[in-house]
C-alpha cells in the first residue's frame, strides 16, 4: 500500500473520528492516522449553498482538494422527518438559525413535534459522501438510516440529533448505542462503505475491501 494522506473536509473532530472508525475495518492495511482533518490547514469552510446533500458534499470536497492538492472526502448529512416533509434536511445543522448548536436544534425540533404521536414520528438520517481527487475526478454515494424520533433525549454518545433518534430495529437511541454498533448501521457507514472501494483504489492503490 502506498503511504497516503486523505483529507476529510470537516472541522468537526467527532465526524473525523467516526469516519476513521468506519474506514478502518473496510480497507486492507488501512492506517487511521492517514486520515486528517481540513482543520489542520488554514482554509475557511466553504459556503454550503447547494440544494441537496450530494451537492453540499461535493462543494466541500472540491474546495479542499483544489486548495490543498490532496485527495479529499466529505459528507453532508441530515435528518429528514416524515411529518415535516423531509425537513430539517440540508438545514439540519442550522435548524435553529445558528450553525452547529445541537442543543438549540434539538429543542426546536422537539417543540415542533411535541403533539405528534409515536406512530407518526418516522424519520431517517441521510448521508451523501464524496471523494474528489486534485485532478478533478470525483465519486459520490448515499446512505440512509431509518428510524423514529423520541419525545425526549436519551443517551450521552453521538452528536447532533442522536439523542432523540431511535434506529429501526432498536429500542435505544443512537446516543445510547455503543459507538462501534452505531458505526455499523449508520447512514454515514452506509455511504462511506459504498465509497470505500473508490478510496482504496484511488488513494491507497489497493482494491482490497475487508
Amino acid at each position: 500500500m502506498r503511504v497516503a494522506k486523505l483529507l476529510v473536509a470537516t472541522h468537526n473532530p467527532h465526524k473525523l473520528e467516526e469516519i476513521r472508525a468506519i474506514l478502518n475495518p473496510l480497507i486492507s492495511g488501512f492506517d487511521p492516522r492517514s486520515v486528517v482533518s481540513a482543520a489542520e490547514f488554514d482554509i475557511a469552510e466553504p459556503v454550503e449553498d447547494a440544494l441537496t446533500f450530494e451537492g453540499n458534499a461535493l462543494i466541500k470536497a472540491r474546495t479542499i482538494a483544489r486548495k490543498t492538492g490532496m485527495p479529499t472526502i466529505a459528507d453532508d448529512s441530515g435528518l429528514a422527518v416524515d411529518v415535516l416533509g423531509g425537513a430539517p434536511g440540508i438545514f439540519s445543522a442550522r435548524w435553529c438559525g445558528r450553525h452547529g448548536d445541537d442543543e438549540a436544534n434539538l429543542d426546536l425540533l422537539l417543540g415542533q413535534l411535541a403533539d405528534v404521536p409515536a406512530e407518526h414520528r418516522g424519520a431517517q438520517f441521510v448521508c451523501a459522501a464524496a471523494l474528489v481527487l486534485p485532478g478533478g475526478a470525483e465519486w459520490t454515494t448515499e446512505g440512509v438510516m431509518k428510524g423514529r424520533l423520541r419525545h425526549e433525549r436519551a443517551g450521552l454518545n453521538g452528536f447532533g440529533y442522536d439523542p432523540i433518534f431511535e434506529p429501526e430495529g432498536y429500542t435505544v437511541t443512537n446516543a445510547e448505542l455503543d459507538p462501534a454498533v452505531k458505526n455499523r448501521i449508520s447512514h454515514r457507514f452506509r455511504a462511506f462503505s459504498a465509497l470505500g472501494r473508490h478510496i482504496a483504489e484511488q488513494v491507497y492503490w489497493t482494491g482490497d475491501i475487508c
